[in-house]
């Protein structure tokens, strides 16, 4: 999703840094063998996210939505060297193939995959996060927020994905949209939570950034 002119956004993507061969890999093989291959992250957001992370400096991550693992090797990049990033994904199709690129990079032993709902994984985790990326199924976010929220460190961030929604945000909302419906009550609770300080930026489809106070 792109909400500005072709050519601008391109011009965007070649005055930022290049994108890692290993996930030029990654990218070329998703496209070739998984459905829905542009949920992947993709050159610029993953850039986005990779100096983001790296401003951070986190020493541990939480991802909900792995997919083929482009956005984990990009938030990975940021990782303090003892670091870890644990990634929550539902679809068992793709563990070896998350893993296959995981260790190909220099962050594999930093890198935990978890197989399930992440609503029952994540009370499990016995750990407190200093970067969370948000980027499951759009039905669960809230949900996920009261699951993250006590777990994210002070000055902790979120990065909330999708959240522009393919523009729906700013449409009529038609009553039987449910998802478009959450994403709205989603991006009302970041704005309105009193521990957070948040801001919106539209890229690609709309990234929030939020820290805890």
């Amino acid at each position: 999703m792109h909400f500005i002119p072709e050519a601008l956004d391109q011009y965007t993507v070649q005055h930022s840094e290049d994108e890692p061969e290993l996930l030029q890999a990654l990218t070329r093989e998703t496209y070739q063998k998984v459905l829905q291959p542009r949920m992947l992250s993709g050159h610029y957001q993953g850039r986005v996210l990779s100096i983001i992370s790296k401003l951070i400096r986190p020493k541990t991550i939480l991802e909900l939505g792995t997919f083929t693992g482009y956005s984990a090797l990009c938030l990975a990049e940021g990782l303090q060297k003892d670091g870890e990033l644990h990634t929550i994904d539902i679809n068992d199709e793709l563990v070896a193939f998350q893993r296959r690129y995981f260790d190909q990079s220099e962050y594999g032993a930093q890198i935990h995959q978890h197989l399930g709902p992440a609503l029952e994984i994540i009370p499990k985790l016995n750990l407190t996060f200093d970067l969370v990326f948000m980027d499951a199924d759009k039905l669960n976010y809230i949900n996920y927020f009261y699951k993250i929220i006590d777990k994210l460190n002070p000055g902790g961030v979120i990065l909330s994905d999708n959240v522009l929604w393919s523009g729906k945000v700013i449409e009529p909302l038609d009553k039987n949209d449910i998802s478009t419906k959450i994403v709205l009550d989603y991006n009302r609770l970041l704005k309105e939570d009193e521990r957070l300080e948040t801001v919106l930026l539209p890229i690609r489809d709309g990234l929030t950034v939020s820290i805890k106070k």
